[in-house]
């Protein structure tokens, strides 16, 4: 899921071949957040950019709180929510056609260890995990 400013341009129209949809930050539609607690809900997987938005030029994103409360929510459906914080990085500042990619998958993160856990705890926690990666990955494509 990633907001409908994102999905354009080469990583707009690679992330809608992998089936991504855009949830409006503002005001997120009922709907919407059904189809993403029913995907896990069938043990779908489902991508979130928690950030809100790709970062470019590796500025300290602020992580928005849609993460957490769609997996406290979820978590009333099943109980095996697991989240994996992922790096990304290209070899090029920004991703071109033949270019370079690494994604870099963290250890996971179990919801059910996190339930009683602040947003901003919890979304301190991830934002590390995340940094880890892209560090990774960012070694990876040589940047």
């Amino acid at each position: 899921m990633v907001t409908k400013s994102e999905m354009k341009g080469l990583q707009g129209w690679f992330l809608k071949r992998l089936g991504c949809f855009s949830i409006n930050q503002l005001s997120p539609s009922l709907s919407t957040l059904r189809y993403a607690i029913d995907l896990i809900e069938k043990r779908e997987h489902l991508v979130v950019f928690p950030e809100g938005k790709i970062n470019k030029f590796g500025k300290k994103l602020i992580l928005k709180e849609g993460l957490f409360r769609l997996a406290k929510l979820a978590t009333k459906k099943t109980d095996s929510i697991t989240i994996i914080p992922i790096g990304i990085a290209y070899s090029n500042l920004s991703p071109k056609f033949g270019g370079q990619f690494c994604l870099s998958f963290g250890n996971p993160i179990c919801m059910s260890d996190n339930l009683n856990s602040t947003i901003q705890e919890f979304n301190n926690l991830l934002y590390e995990r995340m940094i880890e990666e892209e560090k990774i990955a960012l070694k990876n494509v040589g940047r």
